[in-house]
């Protein structure tokens, strides 16, 4: 695609989406809303429309816990790619070659029976048996990036993302002193996770997936050299029939997953827990309140917000006749507010018997493989934090991530003080 052409799409889009969404179309409300507004308000307009409400721009959309629930459990309905789902056709290449996108490659893009073969080489190491062995190791990471912290940091860059970064290349075996360039990498994915809206997101795509392959062909080549106790030693010594490209993008799949939705995870945890300061004593002191809370930061403000299915067939949903290939949005953050579901469900309480009820890591078979890791760190994350700085406050504007589908913070700045400040956020 030449960037002439590439440019004209992106502007088009971008016109097109916009113009939608002023004409109050909900797919395009939620592709065009602004990273630093708050989108519940919207979701919520979306909701009083319907359970399923017809877009323009040849999509349904739902914020219908029921109709999400059911739609991820469907095999009938296939996952969409994310050039699909922004309309504009990428293909990243390289000297003639595709470039292995680690998202969008992986098996997490990918329908049975692919999926289901490639999710099965790496679910041993997220049984809840394994993860307990490294309750231990977490618990330790979380420690010693808490000792290096001043009276004034940002959560996020010197905590939030340093902690799910490490614990998931240990896993992967990856060497240390890798921390901040995957924080950067991480960052430009998820810019894109949405769509690539811009010929400028498109050229930094490309050379952080250039970066990313280059990485991780030179990990796979030492693990092969030399295999030790982790993930990608396990890929290339016990299923050696894998193509490069299934290798290349299993492992990037895990460790962008494997820290992306932590990082934004801890980040909103901590946002609630200033909105509700009554939160922070018992969270400081209880782990158990601390399971609470985390399951209530993943209800109510859940770092993935939608994703997009295709129905494989003609099909029936909630009454409408969907055609094979229609769009449906399922609204994850306006599913997890559902009234018919959650009682008050605006409302923040990591005292809810059913928040586990919410959608935030799917359902399924695409059900996040690391739910459960991401939960441990999350959990250990936020008790230990507010347990060392108890009165841990806001010292500045918090800066949110440019994405629509990631909602989390990519600047927080805190302190460690009294007297507490504003927090500018929405």
């Amino acid at each position: 695609m030449s960037q002439l052409k590439t440019a004209a799409q992106f502007f088009a889009l971008r016109t097109l989406v916009r113009g939608y969404a002023l004409l109050g179309d909900p797919y395009a409300g939620v592709m065009a809303s602004p990273p630093n507004r708050d989108p519940y308000p919207m979701y919520e307009k979306v909701r009083a429309k319907g359970d399923m409400v017809r877009s323009r721009m040849g999509a349904y959309v739902t914020g219908s816990r029921e109709i999400c629930d059911s739609v991820l459990r469907d095999n009938r309905f296939v996952t969409a790619t994310f050039d699909e789902a922004s309309m504009v056709s990428i293909t990243l290449v390289q000297n003639g070659e595709k470039i292995v996108n680690p998202v969008q490659d992986s098996f997490l893009m990918k329908n049975p029976p692919d999926h289901t073969r490639l999710r099965k080489l790496v679910q041993p190491f997220f049984t809840p048996r394994a993860l307990k062995d490294r309750t231990t190791s977490i618990q330790k990471i979380v420690t010693d990036h808490l000792d290096r912290l001043g009276d004034r940091f940002d959560v996020v860059t010197e905590f939030a993302s340093q902690v799910p970064i490490q614990v998931i290349a240990d896993l992967l075996g990856v060497p240390d002193g890798h921390q901040d360039v995957f924080a950067r990498w991480g960052s430009a994915l998820a810019e894109t996770l949405d769509g690539v809206w811009s010929h400028q997101q498109l050229k930094n795509l490309h050379a952080t997936i250039i970066e990313y392959n280059d990485f991780i062909d030179d990990l796979i080549a030492e693990r092969r050299r030399s295999p030790q106790d982790d993930i990608v030693s396990h890929l290339v010594t016990q299923h050696e029939d894998l193509s490069r490209e299934d290798l290349v993008a299993t492992t990037g799949l895990l460790l962008f997953a494997g820290f992306e939705t932590t990082v934004n995870l801890i980040s909103n945890g901590v946002l609630k827990a200033f909105e509700n300061p009554h939160t922070v004593a018992p969270l400081s002191q209880s782990p158990e309140y601390a399971e609470g809370f985390v399951e209530e930061v993943l209800r109510l403000d859940p770092p993935v917000q939608y994703t997009i299915r295709w129905p494989g067939e003609r099909l029936e949903l909630a009454g409408v006749s969907l055609p094979k290939g229609m769009p449906v949005m399922l609204m994850l953050a306006a599913a997890n507010r559902d009234p018919k579901v959650f009682r008050d469900p605006a409302k923040f309480d990591p005292t809810r018997s059913n928040a586990r009820e919410h959608l935030a890591f799917s359902a399924g078979i695409h059900y996040c493989i690391g739910a459960g890791l991401s939960r441990i760190e999350g959990q250990l994350a936020l008790h230990e934090l507010f347990k060392r700085f108890p009165n841990l406050a806001a010292d500045g504007p918090v800066t949110r991530r440019k994405s629509k589908l990631i909602r989390g913070a990519l600047r927080l700045p805190v302190r460690a003080g009294e007297t507490k400040r504003s927090l500018a956020v929405n």
